[in-house]
């Protein structure tokens, strides 16, 4: 089967390059990063429903998960929609669950948060443990969204997990890296899956704005560029029965 991730959706213009690009990639599944969709922090109920209309089939989000305060109004019914699996009991929502293909293959996705340079919530690595275990007696093929800033911390989850799932697919830091591999065990692994957003820009925000506040160092609101798109993302090859990966590619398409 063949998984696509799609990285940080970055407001109207990441969700644009979502719907261009769909039709062109043929696949089973289809994961998307969609914390920064409505306008650069967080989503909301019509903003996921767009994205499901495109073919996105589960969104992960990410430490941007709480920016639109309606999520507290959905995401307990949105099963489609998972938050970081660390979060503390009692959090709303689910880190986990178990979806299906177009091919009818069970599918398990973890959301997870890294704590190294950002918001210090529960283990990440011991929530997998638990996770997993509950997981693999339903399905083989598991897949991670991990939100982190540091590669350190990335690809040490990636090695941890090794043999365990199905691919370790970082996001967050909305720069696709060139380290697409297969670990031993058959665990696809990209330290960051890239940006879906505005091009000329900065992260998906306005270039003057970044770099004004590297400048005079001075608080600034920052808002999310326009203009053309990049779409980056990740195609993942599974084999169904035993969950291992035979190979992963990256795309970064340009309008």
């Amino acid at each position: 089967m063949r998984v696509l991730m799609i990285g940080d959706i970055v407001g109207r213009t990441g969700r644009r390059a979502v719907k261009t690009n769909l039709d062109d990639i043929k696949c089973d599944f289809i994961i998307a990063n969609g914390e920064n969709a409505a306008g650069g922090n967080g989503i909301t109920k019509e903003i996921a429903q767009e994205l499901f209309s495109y073919g996105v089939d589960v969104l992960t989000m990410g430490n941007h998960v709480w920016n639109k305060k309606e999520i507290f109004n959905f995401i307990d019914q949105e099963k489609r929609i998972i938050r970081p699996a660390n979060y503390p009991p009692g959090t709303p929502g689910a880190g986990a669950c178990i979806y299906e293909s177009c091919s009818k293959t069970r599918i398990a996705v973890i959301n997870l948060s890294g704590r190294v340079f950002m918001p210090g919530i529960d283990c990440p690595f011991r929530r997998a443990d638990e996770l997993i275990k509950k997981l693999k007696e339903q399905t083989q093929v598991v897949l991670v969204d991990f939100h982190a800033e540091a590669t350190s911390e990335k690809l040490a989850m990636a090695w941890y997990l090794a043999g365990r799932v199905s691919a370790v697919c970082g996001t967050h830091t909305h720069v696709q890296t060139a380290d697409e591999q297969l670990l031993p065990g058959g665990t696809a692994y990209i330290t960051d899956v890239g940006m879906t957003g505005p091009s000329n820009s900065i992260i998906g925000i306005k270039r003057e704005l970044i770099i004004e506040k590297f400048l005079t160092q001075l608080p600034r609101r920052f808002e999310v560029a326009g203009g053309s798109f990049q779409f980056n993302a990740v195609v993942i090859d599974i084999d169904e029965e035993t969950g291992q990966s035979t190979g992963i590619e990256r795309i970064q398409n340009f309008e």
